[in-house]
Order: C-alpha cells, then sequence, then structure tokens
C-alpha cells in the first residue's frame, strides 16, 4: 500500500530517479526545472534548500512511496504556510500511477495534516486549464470550482478548500 511521507535527506537519490524518469511528463503541466537541476550537484542542492524551508516551517515537502518505499511515486507539497491561515497545496504523480486514486488520496491525507498539524484553516492550489485530471483529484478531494488566475504568464484555476 503506498504511503506519504514527509521528505527527507534520505529520499534524496529516490526523488532524483522520479524526477528524470517523469521529467518529460511533468513538462506538459508544468514549467520545466531545466537542465541543472537534473544534475547530482543540482539537485542536491535544491534537496538541501527544501529541506531548510521544511526545517523553518515556511513548508512541507512530502513524498508517495510504492509498497517497496523505495520507489517514489508522487511528491505532494505544502507551500507557503502561514500557520493558523492557509497554505498553497501542489503536487506531481508518476504517469504509471496515475489513474489509481493515489494523488486522491494523497491530496486528502495532506489536507488532513494541514489541518491537524499545521492549524490552517484553507489550502489551495492551481491547476492548468487544461489539466482535467489534476482538476479532478482536488474536486474529489474536496476542493471548490476554480477561478481564473493568471500563473506566471499563463492561464490557471485556482481552487480552495476550507479545512
Amino acid at each position: 500500500m503506498p504511503r506519504l511521507e514527509r521528505l527527507t535527506a534520505a529520499h534524496a537519490s529516490a526523488v532524483l530517479e522520479f524526477e528524470r524518469a517523469e521529467r518529460e511528463w511533468f513538462a506538459r503541466w508544468v514549467p520545466d526545472r531545466g537542465d541543472a537541476y537534473f544534475t547530482a550537484e543540482g539537485f542536491a542542492a535544491r534537496h538541501a534548500a527544501l529541506l531548510a524551508e521544511q526545517d523553518a516551517g515556511a513548508c512541507r515537502f512530502h513524498v508517495l512511496l510504492d509498497d517497496d518505499a523505495r520507489t517514489v511515486l508522487g511528491r505532494f507539497n505544502l507551500m507557503d504556510v502561514v500557520t493558523g491561515e492557509d497554505g498553497e497545496l501542489g503536487y506531481r504523480l508518476a504517469r504509471g500511477a496515475t489513474g489509481r486514486g493515489l494523488a486522491t488520496a494523497a491530496v486528502r491525507k495532506l489536507c488532513a495534516l494541514a489541518g491537524a498539524s499545521l492549524g490552517l484553516s484553507r489550502v489551495w492550489a492551481d491547476t492548468d486549464v487544461h489539466n482535467t485530471a489534476s482538476r479532478a483529484v482536488l474536486a474529489r478531494a474536496g476542493f471548490g470550482p476554480g477561478v481564473p488566475v493568471d500563473r506566471e504568464g499563463k492561464p490557471a484555476l485556482r481552487h480552495a478548500r476550507v479545512l
């Protein structure tokens, strides 16, 4: 049974493997992170920075691990957390893991953690206007319909869930 775990330094190699394997798939929906990100050095620096952000309390990063607890199926994150207020949800799921309800279950679990552990009252997420699968995940996880926003110069929809 896949499980959601808080990101640690021990996940680094599995996360890099996941990001490399799914790079083309993710680039369909989000801006590519650039070649430097996918190098061992570039990734190590970014991973360390994420862990520092997490330690400071600004973000909570998670990985969805397969049954073997070594293979990353997805990443599910809360960013720009303002305790007692809100935070932004972001996630990405491996192409081969789609269509199994894994993203919906992980988003629901992360929302529960956001309310119980962080005291958030609301979580919001932006989706590409053409990403119907992501919008369906958010709807099944209790998010409202999206309202149009501009996301880095591209049209997007912002969905919110009151916790």
